[in-house]
Order: C-alpha cells, then sequence, then structure tokens
C-alpha cells in the first residue's frame, strides 16, 4: 500500500501544513496526518483541538486521515504499516533540522525513510510560533492560516 505519515505538532496548522497535505495527497493513496504529542512541549491548542482542526481542514481530501500519537513517529509507522514520513521544509535551517531527524528516524527503523516536500513560496515565511505571536497582538493572520484556525486563535486570545 502506498501510505505515507505527515507528523507534526500542527500548534495551529497553517496554509503551509495544507499545502503540503494537498500536494501529498496527490502522490500516495493515502496519508495519515499525526497530530504529535509531546508532553514536555507546550502548546496553545490541546490534543483535541489540534486533531479537531485539522479533520475539518482535510474533510474534502478523501485519502487523508488525522490521528495523534505521543510514541515516536518510527514505532507509530510500524504500528500502521506506513514507512515514509512527509516533511515539508521552508528553508536551508528547516532542511539541516528535518535531515538529522531522518537520520535519527531511519537509525531507530531502517525500513522508514523520509520524504521532503519543499513549500510553495508562498508559505515560506509561516510559522506557527510567529502566527500565534501575531495573532496573540491583534495582527492579521488571515493569509497564514485557514479560516477556521484563525477564528480558534481569535477565541484562544480573547480569554
Amino acid at each position: 500500500m502506498n501510505k505515507a505519515i505527515f507528523p507534526g505538532t500542527f500548534d495551529p496548522p497553517t496554509n503551509g501544513h495544507l499545502n503540503i497535505i494537498q500536494r501529498a495527497s496527490k502522490l500516495f493513496e493515502e496519508i495519515d496526518v499525526v497530530v504529535a504529542v509531546n508532553k514536555n512541549k507546550s502548546c496553545l491548542f490541546s490534543e483535541e483541538e489540534r486533531v479537531s482542526l485539522l479533520k475539518e481542514l482535510v474533510k474534502d481530501f478523501p485519502n487523508v486521515s488525522v490521528h495523534s500519537s505521543s510514541s515516536l513517529i518510527v514505532d507509530y509507522a510500524k504500528k500502521t504499516g506506513s514507512n515514509i514520513l512527509i516533511r515539508g521544509i521552508r528553508n536551508t535551517v528547516d532542511f539541516s533540522y528535518e535531515f538529522d531527524l531522518s537520520l535519527m528516524n531511519h537509525n531507530l527503523n531502517s525500513e522508514v525513510e523520509t520524504l521532503f516536500i519543499p513549500t510553495d513560496q508562498k508559505y515560506l515565511v509561516l510559522k506557527s510560533s510567529s502566527i500565534k505571536e501575531l495573532a496573540a497582538f491583534g495582527g492579521d493572520i488571515s493569509s497564514m492560516v485557514p479560516e477556521t484556525v484563525r477564528l480558534a486563535l481569535e477565541k484562544k486570545f480573547a480569554k
């Protein structure tokens, strides 16, 4: 089966993430978007909120599903029968980090391969942490995130 995993924190999901999902959905029979849950990482959105946002965003992609996992992604891949990890990269800094991570993952499970998909040029500056900071100050993030996410961020910061 031609199945790939697109793991990430997705806090929050961005238009860049959605672009990678859309493009990958044309390359693979099945895409499993996996919300990474790391108890040592502080997220604005809960695991359930991130999964819910992503499910809403991918509802029109019949070959894309959304799950969450707190295990190593290579263990999740083995459990679900996938051996391809998709990683989006925006620049050489992303590539350097993701390349090192891919080597570590391959060392942990030599059957897992990482496929890098460079983001579309218009999403080069989209970074979840920057979007959250901009939203916290009431900045216009409408071109950076889907409308559902924009509204969720506004609600978070209205509190």
